[in-house]
């Protein structure tokens, strides 16, 4: 990133909007906005772009052909070995056949960034916004770059800024429905199948959830767990990594690991109450975007603001940007995200999360049957969870009782 640039935008102080957090979600939307010819200024508080990294690195298919980076894939994967709390493997995926890419995070995240400087956008690192205010024609900002103080105007702020958002808090406008806590470790020497995952499950690795091992590229593993603290009942996510490690069952596979690198962040998964006001708007991570299936939140950034990137230009040029029409544009899109949130949360609790590991062991024994795993790989997608669950709730005997048991939660939400 050119501090040639950054230098020389300094004394521009009138934007159309100004996006708090130079991550995924906060590039794409500047790549949007000004490629409609909108003034854009991005505030990064980090000295460089993709740094640090709280994330698996996994991006969909679908996501990564939106952005075209595919200079950052790592690793192709084709599927998971997820692994029952007594050992039962249910293969999910097929060799040959993609299903997700593992990239550098680094090199994604900065290369969504510079698209949005090529589209016109403006980038500021080492800034943060210390104080805002909505007046009746715009948003009134000081930042502090660099150590320095600056004051600036904006049509429309909006917060990209991760599961802690200031945007979020500064303007009280609620709390993701659930905060996950997950820690990852990169490692050299862990043995696992070529292109596919590794899965693991029970109470003694990661309540309710599950502890996964990435293929990162170059004889690298992204080995990590994440829970909720609820379920967690004081132990912390460190403590379930290093369970994971130690485990009986596991062990041998993780002997001969090499720790390079640690990392430990929260996952914000449930829509905010209010993800707009007047001339705010909270995309991704600091709405609450993430999915509750796997902890992903660059689909469903993106998702966001495609879905509203028309009316909101308009609204921008015509600058009706107040609460009721920023509302307006984004109910009906916002709504049907949260919907689907909702159910994948509800489907998840159902058959991993609200279970005992002898519940999940019958599970994963239904889940390694033939029929079964057929089923999941013709209608599995990691981006569209809610249709597979609901398939293996009406189509699988050993599940029906679970889907009496959810009732009214899918079928009206």
């Amino acid at each position: 990133m050119s501090k040639r640039r950054f230098y020389h935008t300094m004394k521009q102080t009138e934007w159309d909007v100004v996006i708090v957090g130079a991550g995924p979600t906060g590039g794409r939307t500047a790549t949007h906005l000004a490629s409609l010819g909108h003034r854009v200024l991005m505030l990064e508080e980090h000295t460089e772009i993709g740094r640090p990294f709280q994330c698996a690195g996994l991006v969909t298919p679908k996501a990564l052909q939106e952005v075209g980076l595919f200079d950052s894939v790592l690793e192709e994967v084709d599927g998971a070995r997820i692994h029952g709390p007594s050992g039962t493997l249910a293969p999910v995926g097929t060799d040959g056949i993609l299903r997700t890419y593992v990239v550098c995070r680094k090199k994604f995240d900065q290369g969504v960034v510079q698209q949005g400087m090529e589209a016109g956008a403006t980038l500021w690192l080492d800034s943060r916004p210390i104080h805002a205010e909505v007046t009746g024609d715009c948003v009134r900002l000081d930042i502090e770059s660099e150590q320095q103080e600056v004051s600036l105007t904006c049509k429309l702020l909006i917060g990209c800024d991760g599961a802690h958002s200031w945007t979020r808090r500064t303007f009280k406008m609620g709390k993701p429905k659930e905060m996950m806590i997950g820690f990852q470790a990169e490692v050299l020497g862990y043995e696992g199948k070529e292109r596919w995952l590794d899965m693991y499950s029970g109470s003694e690795i990661a309540p309710g959830f599950f502890g996964w091992v990435i293929p990162s590229g170059f004889g690298t593993h992204r080995i990590g767990v994440w829970s909720t603290p609820d379920r967690l009942n004081g132990r912390s996510v460190e403590q379930c990594y290093d369970d994971l490690r130690s485990h009986p069952k596991w062990k041998d596979r993780f002997s001969n690991l090499t720790e390079v690198a640690r990392f430990c962040g929260p996952i914000p998964s449930g829509m905010v109450k209010k993800t707009v006001k007047d001339r705010v708007m909270l995309l991704g991570d600091a709405a609450g975007m993430a999915k509750p299936t796997t902890g992903g939140g660059i689909g469903p950034g993106f998702r966001q603001i495609s879905g509203i990137l028309q009316p909101l230009s308009k609204a921008i040029f015509d600058d009706n940007l107040g609460e009721k029409h920023l509302s307006k544009i984004t109910s009906k899109h916002f709504k049907a995200m949260k919907k689907d949130q909702d159910k994948a949360r509800t489907l998840r609790n159902l058959l991993v999360s609200d279970t005992s590991d002898n519940e999940l062991d019958n599970h994963f024994t239904n889940f390694a049957r033939e029929d079964v795993l057929e089923l999941i790989n013709e209608i599995g997608d990691i981006e569209k969870p809610v249709p597979l669950g609901l398939a293996l709730l009406k189509k699988v005997p050993a599940f029906r009782k679970l889907a009496l048991r959810a009732g009214s939660k899918l079928l009206f939400r």
